[in-house]
């Protein structure tokens, strides 16, 4: 970093599998590609070409070459799994993973009704090859899933074997773990993490107010995903407590100056450090 600050908490390094950090890359230009590498590849462990952009995108096989040239791997989206299963051409879709040379997959049923059994058997075959990202829960707004259902289908993915399962949420944060408000469905996270362990959850959570809730759950080390390009600085000051939003979340109250400390414990009238 630039330069020091005390009372900051412990972010965990690159190669790393809590603090994970998933941008959504969704048709970035080569030079905006570059760009954005230049200030957040230290905050990006792994970036998703949104749903079927890869199909789209001009120059793919040079965009993916500049993001390994930075040490960061890239997986296509779960939607352009789905468009591949539902024409039987899962064949292909491996082919594909292959023709490009991607070491990730992602493995969703968000769009298509898939027998729950036969996604697991997609992961099992997925990962002779390459590492899996599972996806669950719907991108239908009126399907809601009971926690019962969420957690014994993360399970058996990870059994399938997912190195990790992602939280649908879709690029606007406002379905699957989230209601339409974009307000998250907290029991429905708090019962999840009753059985699954955080650390192999990645959140999809791409609105601010997202991600400080599951920073001040978990910690600066939770993992995020769906993370706009334009964003990931930010979202790097929110973990570290250096945005408003997140100012006193990691402070020892006792240790700051004494002109912060609340009044209740000064017994005099003063300023008192926001808790937001």
């Amino acid at each position: 970093m630039n330069y020091s600050l005390s009372q900051l908490p412990e972010r965990t390094q690159k190669p790393r599998e809590q603090g994970f950090t998933m941008m959504m890359d969704k048709g970035l230009s080569l030079r905006e590609v570059e760009d954005f590498l230049e200030v957040a590849s230290p905050y990006t462990d792994i970036v998703k070409l949104g749903w079927a952009t890869s199909y789209v995108v001009p120059n793919l096989k040079r965009k993916l070459e500049i993001y390994k040239e930075a040490g960061i791997p890239v997986y296509l989206g779960g939607t352009l799994f789905e468009a591949f299963i539902i024409r039987n051409q899962f064949d292909d879709y491996r082919r594909l993973l292959d023709n490009f040379g991607l070491e990730y997959a992602e493995v969703s049923d968000g769009s298509i009704d898939l027998d729950h059994g036969r996604k697991c058997e997609f992961i099992r075959e997925l990962t002779k090859s390459v590492k899996v990202l599972s996806e669950v829960g719907s991108k239908d707004a009126e399907k809601i899933i009971p926690p019962y259902k969420w957690i014994s289908q993360m399970q058996a993915e990870l059994d399938a074997g997912a190195i990790k399962v992602i939280g649908e949420a879709r690029e606007g944060g406002n379905v699957g773990l989230f209601r339409s408000t974009g307000e998250v469905r907290s029991g429905l996270v708090e019962e999840i993490l009753t059985k699954i362990p955080s650390e192999r959850i990645i959140w999809e959570a791409p609105q601010k107010a997202q991600q400080v809730w599951f920073i001040k759950l978990l910690g600066a080390n939770v993992n995020l995903g769906n993370i706009a390009p334009n964003e990931m600085v930010s979202l790097e000051t929110i973990r570290l407590g250096l945005r408003g939003d997140t100012f006193s979340h990691f402070l020892d109250m006792d240790a700051v100056d004494p002109m912060f400390h609340p009044a209740a414990k000064t017994g005099k009238p003063g300023t008192s450090m926001p808790r937001g």
